[in-house]
């Protein structure tokens, strides 16, 4: 009796791909013990020729298929489109609104009452001081409107709210200059340093502000500085590619932030973009070597032209150990402004007044969400009207 054995690969692609050999046997009859046979088996002459099966080449960066494992092809991902920085803090109001509600609550039922005496003009002091204003500026505040209203002579609420919202947009400063320096200089791109310490959410701004900018027509190639944590980079890469912006990245960990920094500008240059941001290694302000790192980084790409902006990365939620960070950076590379992570969050609105009360510079960019682009540039009418109201 003939026996006809049949062997067909049968290749499963999903839940990651797995092979199996299926060995059909046809007899006559079925002898003693033989399995029950079911299915088809794969003709020599299929839809994949004599090879019987094509294994797709793997996708960049995806681990190489083992044996008998076929790897599945990634799609790039779309390009996005994000929206114009124009109104953006004027769309995510309400989640400001949301988080320092509470704060503008607590100063205008202090205000509202019958008789503003020495304690009560103590408790809106407090209340200033625990939203982390600082001393000195929540002091300030309170001398100025505390004058205001005895000169008025008015016990008016809405009268107050007026003079507490007018006092505080002095305090918040809106003759700061909070322009973003990233226009091109020709046929040198604009160069922006990126700097804060690890859980601020330095890298995910890096890669935030890459759409804001993208968002405004600007071309724009990423720098991986942060060479000790190979996370780092690929995060950024990820942030990088949904917008069709480059990443310049080391191909292995530790290597020198400063190198990859030059070279991202070098290839800026060569392809003409309009900004490069460099993100660099989450620093401890309280490490001198670290510090220094940073400022050899910063010394490193001015080979190639002025640096335009230098952004701190500060985590509103917090408070008095963001300031002391900012004093310590500030030393090294000349901060030109502050990017405020979390301000949607537990934070408290009198950090921006302290912040920018203790470096001279002004709050640029403001976090307000996870979202992608929930990144958006600081409009102080709009943020003291999240706080007091209309």
């Amino acid at each position: 009796m003939e026996e006809l054995i049949i062997i067909a690969a049968v290749v499963v692609a999903a839940g990651g791909g797995t092979a199996a050999a299926v060995l059909l046997r046809r007899r006559g009859q079925a002898g003693p013990g033989a399995p029950e046979t079911g299915g088809t088996a794969a003709g020599a002459e299929g839809a994949g020729g004599a090879a019987g099966t094509a294994v797709a080449e793997p996708a960049a960066g995806a681990a190489p298929a083992g044996p008998g494992i076929a790897a599945e092809a990634t799609a790039p991902p779309a390009i996005e489109h994000p929206p114009p920085s124009a109104g953006r803090l004027v769309r995510l109001r309400s989640r400001l609104a949301r988080s320092q509600s509470a704060f503008g609550g607590v100063l205008l039922g202090l205000l509202s009452r019958d008789r503003l005496d020495e304690a009560t003009w103590e408790e809106i002091e407090d209340t200033l001081i625990t939203a982390d204003m600082g001393v000195s500026p929540a002091r300030d505040l309170v001398a100025e409107l505390r004058t205001q209203v005895k000169v008025a002579g008015t016990a008016d609420p809405q009268e107050i709210k007026a003079l507490l919202k007018a006092d505080l947009l002095a305090q918040v400063g809106p003759d700061m200059d909070r322009t973003l320096h990233t226009r091109p200089h020709g046929n040198r791109p604009a160069l922006v340093l990126v700097v804060g310490v690890n859980g601020t959410g330095k890298t995910t701004s890096v890669g935030k502000l890459a759409r804001v900018l993208v968002g405004d027509g600007q071309t724009v190639l990423l720098g991986a500085a942060d060479t000790f944590r190979a996370a780092a980079a690929d995060q950024l890469q990820t942030w990088g590619q949904r917008v069709g912006a480059e990443t310049v990245r080391s191909d292995r960990d530790g290597a020198d932030p400063a190198s990859v920094a030059f070279e991202t500008v070098a290839k800026g240059i060569e392809q003409h973009v309009d900004t490069v941001i460099v993100d660099t290694a989450g620093r401890l302000h309280t490490k001198a070597g670290l510090m220094d790192e940073l400022g050899k980084i910063k010394r490193v790409i001015s080979r190639h032209g002025a640096v335009d902006e230098v952004l701190l990365v500060l985590d509103a939620t917090t408070g008095q150990n963001g300031l002391r960070q900012a004093k310590v950076f500030a030393e090294v590379v000349d901060v030109t402004g502050i990017i405020l992570t979390k301000l949607d969050g537990t934070a408290k609105g009198g950090i921006v007044i302290a912040v920018q009360h203790e470096l001279g510079v002004p709050v640029k960019l403001v976090g307000l969400g996870e979202g992608p682009d929930d990144l958006a540039p600081f409009d102080p009418e709009a943020f003291v009207d999240a706080i007091v109201g209309d």
